[in-house]
């Protein structure tokens, strides 16, 4: 390849990286969105009546400037044939900030802690099944 078409068809790529994406949001026509990715309280899917022992519980307890995460996904742990895989929290721009896995031999519950120093705003869990996919569920610190 000669240089120049090299040069060209890289700024062809990068042109097309920044100039797509908009164009496609100004159609309607984008990829799957945050939403489309997992399953809440509200939108089941095709998970229907699986809310209660797949979507995390969160318990949230202040101390000074810490802010305490709790959260419990109350669902059987049967080994590697059926179990909660990890906990993810993300931060309001939903960022990753930590995650929790399980091991379900050891693990009898799904329970993890997070600390938070001087957070405010949204949190999201994310609590994954190896069979029923991955649920979300928000609080506000």
């Amino acid at each position: 390849m000669k240089r120049r078409d090299f040069i060209r068809a890289g700024i062809t790529g990068l042109t097309t990286s920044l100039v797509l994406p908009n164009a496609l949001a100004a159609t309607g026509v984008l990829p799957p969105t945050l939403g489309d990715l997992y399953y809440t309280e509200a939108a089941q899917g095709r998970w229907s009546g699986k809310a209660a022992t797949h979507l995390p519980k969160i318990e949230l307890s202040k101390q000074n400037t810490q802010t305490l995460v709790k959260v419990v996904t109350p669902h059987e742990m049967k080994g590697y044939e059926h179990y909660i895989v990890k906990h993810v929290l993300l931060d309001s721009a939903y960022k990753f900030v930590a995650e929790h896995m399980f091991n379900p031999i050891e693990d009898k519950v799904a329970l993890s802690t997070f600390t938070l120093d001087n957070y405010s705003g949204a949190i999201y869990v994310l609590s994954l099944c190896n069979k029923h996919d991955l649920w979300l569920a928000t609080a506000e610190v």
